[in-house]
């Protein structure tokens, strides 16, 4: 079992950066892959960025990719993700999910965070 707490969302500006974070709890974490996610209204629900625990691999959406950073710190036991360039329409909630390495599915998740950008 694992439990997902983001925290980081807030009101900003377009083209400012925000960092959110998600500090998973449970046992053989390093066995999970951890994902960001939003859903833009009226799209389907989109995985953003992810990592895994063990090897820091790492996973971008082409819509963020020189933009926003995923890593984790493995002695604070916690997830990043760094994003810079907002954008308004990158205004959502942002989860945080994890699944084991291997799987398709996301298993956990968080209550999600929310990201305003304003224009």
């Amino acid at each position: 079992q694992v439990q997902l707490a983001e925290s980081g969302g807030r009101l900003v500006q377009a083209g400012g950066s925000l960092r959110l974070s998600c500090a998973p709890s449970g046992s053989n974490l390093i066995m999970y892959v951890m994902g960001w996610f939003r859903q833009p209204p009226g799209k389907e629900r989109e995985l953003v960025a992810a990592i895994t625990w063990s090897e820091g691999i790492t996973y971008y959406a082409d819509s963020v990719k020189g933009r926003f950073t995923v890593s984790r710190d493995n002695r604070k036991n916690t997830v990043y993700l760094q994003m810079n360039s907002l954008e308004p329409e990158e205004t959502d909630v942002y989860y945080c999910a994890a699944k084991l390495g291997g799987s398709n599915e996301y298993i956990y998740w968080g209550q999600g965070t929310q990201v305003t950008v304003s224009s």
